[in-house]
């Protein structure tokens, strides 16, 4: 097909049969993203013995690199160095740029070495390729090198500097290139601006992003500019913040376009923020991208998230005939997260029919739903999916099946994993430390994360987390505090609400009720439900009802309907033969309208969950399961037997 639309080009070339013609046709194909065909144009044009002139090589050198291809790369260079143009300045940077995008950097850098004369285009396309591999040293000599040249950079040159920043270690290179940027006076072209708001966002720098977005000049501010700084809020699900941000762009007279409503979808992640995810919807809707793939996987992705699964269902029902992995993915996601577990895998296996592959986030989310409900032979099942697509080598699906098969109750899985691991990270040593936290193996627990200390792996703030949950179920007190002036003090990690609850949690656990309830006191934050409910939790084990009611007030403020701190409550009351306190709490608990539901168990058969309630016999093989259960506890009780009467023989 591509040699008969080659053929048709000759036959109308063949009249006029002149470079510049030749150079058009070979234009039109690379703009219509026809790379190959251009390749054969030029092919055709060298048999029509006309010679390229500096004009052809760079139109050529593009296709190559769009095609990614170094062997064409390499025939394409070789014309050139055997042209009058191999040292045309226009030529030699398209030759650099062909293989920037061929992933030869290193034969870029020689070309660029080799040039007799250097543009600033040259400069920008060589400092730009060293950008987009994170190659630091090399940005850094080369811009150098610039400067004792006298290139004067430009906008391209910060921007490609720019790209470099991608994460809180570098807010120093950032603001270093900022001020550059504002001595050469090219932060006034709002393409810079807009990227300084994009990498102030990356380094959780908002304040700065925003300050840089209100200092544009009004007149250069586009539509790129208000989604760079509703993108970086959104990254944070900072969404109130988004749509603040929204309303005055919307004031301003800004169309919104689909990054827009991408960005803004992104942001909702929490049921609280259910409403205005809605409301984005209906902008979505009225500005005519909700038929757009991208929009409506993230908003499968937003109602689950937002617990309204039945939402994302109907949106993801109605995608009959445009349903990616992406898509697939997104709803399987929300069913996993939500312990659905069932729903989940059948939807896994009708992607399969469909002959969809699952990709990596796929397995991922269905290793951490098996996590979440303890499916441990489900599991397994999903480890071997993940050996059959090719995952099971991938860091981040080896660090989820630790955490899984940690919490399903399988610790020497985990270990055999962790240990058989060729390279390991920090999330690696976090999911095994709270994995053995979590099976009882409190001293692993605490020898593994300091063993990762000694091996020069920095902790974040969960990996401290992890720690303290060791120390809280071991009675660690000491080692807990050691471990908190270790991320105060050497770590330089600030405390979070939850470093705070565990540290509570440690110290009521250990019986020291007052020294907890000073702590929750002089956090520098408020207390949370959760706090609350260790502390009470302690005060129940340690009978301390003074500091109990203390808790349980705070709790029946926070939330008037839980039923868990008056159940709580009422024990302590009872377990100091306060009767008036118990009928007090029953009381109360009558005004409130609250209700207590009964516990819950789930089985898991043949990759299929049930779930047993107390008093509840209305499965449909109930009678058999509770005669079996009846025989093992009578089975139970009479081993117990068995083992006292032992114990008293002489």
């Amino acid at each position: 097909m591509i040699k008969a639309k080659i053929s048709s080009i000759s036959h109308q070339l063949s009249n006029i049969s002149t470079v510049s013609q030749w150079n058009y046709t070979i234009r039109q194909a690379v703009n219509q993203a026809q790379y190959q065909t251009a390749l054969l144009l030029f092919c055709q044009m060298m048999r029509n013995t006309l010679q390229p002139n500096h004009l052809t090589f760079p139109i050529i050198a593009k296709a190559c690199g769009k095609l990614n291809n170094i062997c064409y790369s390499k025939i394409i260079h070789t014309h050139i160095m055997k042209s009058p143009f191999n040292v045309d300045i226009y030529v030699q940077t398209a030759t650099m740029d062909m293989y920037i995008k061929c992933d030869r950097i290193d034969i870029a850098h020689k070309v660029f070495d080799r040039m007799p004369q250097r543009d600033i285009a040259s400069w920008n396309a060589m400092l730009l390729g060293f950008a987009q591999l994170g190659l630091v040293d090399q940005v850094v000599a080369l811009f150098k090198q610039m400067r004792v040249e006298n290139i004067q950079p430009d906008s391209v040159t910060v921007i490609g500097i720019l790209q470099l920043i991608t994460s809180r270690v570098k807010v120093t290179l950032l603001t270093a290139i900022h001020s550059f940027g504002i001595r050469t006076g090219v932060d006034v072209d709002v393409s810079v601006s807009n990227t300084l708001v994009s990498c102030y966002a990356k380094v959780r720098d908002l304040e700065s992003a925003e300050k840089v977005f209100h200092e544009t000049e009004p007149c250069f501010v586009t539509v790129v500019s208000w989604n760079s700084m509703i993108a970086g809020y959104a990254y944070f699900h900072k969404y109130m913040k988004a749509l603040s941000f929204y309303r005055k762009m919307l004031y301003d007279g800004f169309r919104p376009d689909l990054s827009t409503i991408l960005n803004l979808l992104s942001s909702i992640n929490q049921h609280e923020a259910l409403f205005h995810g809605k409301l984005i919807h209906c902008h979505g809707v009225k500005t005519g991208c909700d038929s757009e793939i991208s929009i409506l996987n993230t908003l499968v992705s937003m109602y689950s998230k937002c617990d309204d699964l039945t939402a994302a269902r109907l949106i993801f029902d109605d995608m009959m005939d445009t349903r990616t992995c992406v898509s697939w993915t997104a709803m399987i996601g929300g069913y996993a997260e939500k312990g659905d577990l069932d729903v989940a895998l059948t939807l896994f296996d009708s992607m399969e029919a469909t002959g969809l592959k699952p990709d990596l986030v796929t397995i991922l989310n269905l290793i951490a739903g098996c996590g979440e409900i303890g499916a441990l032979e489900t599991g397994r099942w999903v480890d071997n999916c993940a050996v059959f697509y090719g995952f099971r080598s991938n860091i981040m699906v080896l660090n989820a099946l630790i955490d899984m098969y940690a919490k399903c109750g399988s610790l020497n899985e985990a270990r055999e994993i962790f240990y058989k691991m060729r390279e390991t990270t920090v999330v690696s040593w976090t999911s095994m430390i709270s994995g053995c936290a979590l099976n009882g193996e409190f001293e692993e627990s605490l020898t593994l994360f300091f063993r990762m200390l000694d091996l020069g792996i920095k902790p974040n703030h969960i990996t401290f987390l992890a720690a303290f949950q060791a120390c809280n179920h071991g009675g660690f007190i000491e080692k807990g505090w050691e471990i908190y002036n270790l991320m105060m003090k050497i770590y330089k990690i600030i405390p979070g609400l939850d470093h705070y609850a565990s540290m509570a949690d440690l110290l009521a656990r250990v019986g020291k009720i007052k020294e907890a309830l000073n702590l929750i006191r002089n956090m520098p934050m408020k207390p949370d439900f959760g706090i609350w409910s260790s502390l009470l939790s302690a005060c129940k084990v340690h009978r301390n009802m003074e500091i109990g009611q203390i808790a349980a007030r705070h709790l029946f403020e926070m939330d008037p309907q839980a039923a868990a701190p008056y159940v709580e409550m009422a024990n302590i009351y009872a377990s100091v033969d306060r009767w008036d306190g118990v009928i007090a709490v029953r009381k109360l608990m009558r005004k409130n309208q609250v209700k207590k539901f009964p516990g819950e168990s789930v089985v898991q058969v043949n990759r299929k969950n049930y779930k047993f309630t107390v008093e509840d016999r209305c499965h449909p093989k109930g009678t058999v399961i509770y005669e079996v259960l009846d025989g093992l506890g009578l089975q139970s009780k009479d081993e117990l037997d068995l083992v006292s009467s032992h114990d008293v023989l002489p």
